[in-house]
């Protein structure tokens, strides 16, 4: 029997599905803790249900970017075998830049799934990022950009309609700063970065534009992250109300309330089986389930809802395992 995959074509990002959540931390202990943490979770929930990415940037201490450097190419290489990890190295216009992507990127490209550029404002950096990672790994990465300028929301779909790139991040906190003070502190928070114009536009905006090119837009960090409630709910509006199919964590607590959010609901997993096990067994002709009309175009949808599932740990009935 043919595979959802090879009937749905279009039914993912064309980069590929990837992970809910991306964890961010850049202190020795953490990156520890976090790759420790991943291969718990993934033991339990039998996939990988978060990235690590390890942190060179502003969540990397000051002063020691060469011994930091060399530690992250260290974690990533002693990762476990099945272990999802990416590294931001600094923006291409850092002095730290050519040397983090020499360092990591040359001696553990292999082992990493992605590589993370900040402050990204143009095709050119990207262009530039691009040239750097395949001088020192060949065998090329994808990119993931961080959004975090007004100019750099302008240019949105330029950037992401560039062939290496995989996902768009948005960068709240850089992005209130760049407003020199015209949009308020609160902006930063949980509640504001929902309410503000300005804010919203480019939430928008930069998940437009990942998916207008087939890629992955990941929204950005809750910093409140003591309050769960919060958190889940932050997670649950960028997945349902602004088209985010990805978030950052940037603390251990954070990351099962992500995966809560993205899941798709109980109820719309059981009918996206009794679709998609029907269709299958009409050859992926069109169908009539429950007075309503399906075809490859509803499929699609469907497809995307089991995948969701998967991603994110959830149970599925054996009859869809079978695609898994």
């Amino acid at each position: 029997m043919a595979h959802p995959r090879d009937i749905l074509l279009g039914a993912q990002a064309s980069t590929g599905l990837l992970p809910v959540c991306d964890h961010y931390s850049g202190v020795e202990a953490r990156m520890r803790k976090s790759l420790q943490l991943q291969a718990e979770m993934t033991h339990e929930f039998g996939t990988c249900v978060f990235d690590v990415t390890l942190d060179c940037e502003d969540g990397a201490p000051v002063g020691a970017e060469v011994e930091h450097a060399q530690l992250v190419t260290e974690l990533a290489q002693g990762a476990a075998p099945q272990a999802r990890v990416g590294v931001r190295v600094h923006p291409v216009d850092h002095p730290a830049f050519e040397a983090d992507v020499a360092q990591i990127v040359g001696k553990a490209g292999h082992r990493l799934t992605h590589v993370m550029i900040p402050k990204v404002e143009s095709v050119a950096d990207v262009q530039r990022a691009e040239a750097a990672v395949l001088a020192a790994y060949p065998q090329g990465l994808p990119l993931q950009v961080l959004i975090e300028s007004p100019g750099a929301v302008h240019r949105a779909f330029d950037i992401a309609a560039h062939q290496r790139v995989q996902s768009l991040s948005f960068g709240l906190m850089d992005f209130v700063s760049a407003h020199a003070g015209a949009i308020p502190a609160e902006g930063m928070g949980v509640a504001g970065q929902f309410k503000h114009p300005l804010i919203v536009r480019a939430k928008l905006d930069i998940a437009s534009a990942a998916h207008a090119s087939g890629k992955v837009p990941s929204h950005c960090v809750v910093t409140e992250f003591n309050d769960v409630d919060a958190m889940r709910a932050a997670a649950r509006r960028a997945a349902r109300e602004f088209g985010y199919t990805r978030m950052w964590s940037i603390h251990p607590s954070q990351i099962r309330p992500i995966l809560d959010a993205f899941a798709p609901e109980e109820k719309d997993v059981q009918h996206a089986v009794q679709i998609l096990t029907a269709a299958a067994r009409q050859d992926w002709a069109p169908i009539s389930h429950a007075g309503q009309l399906h075809d490859r175009a509803s499929y699609r949808h469907y497809w995307q809802v089991l995948e969701r599932a998967h991603a994110t740990g959830r149970a599925l009935p054996a009859e869809a395992m079978a695609w898994f």
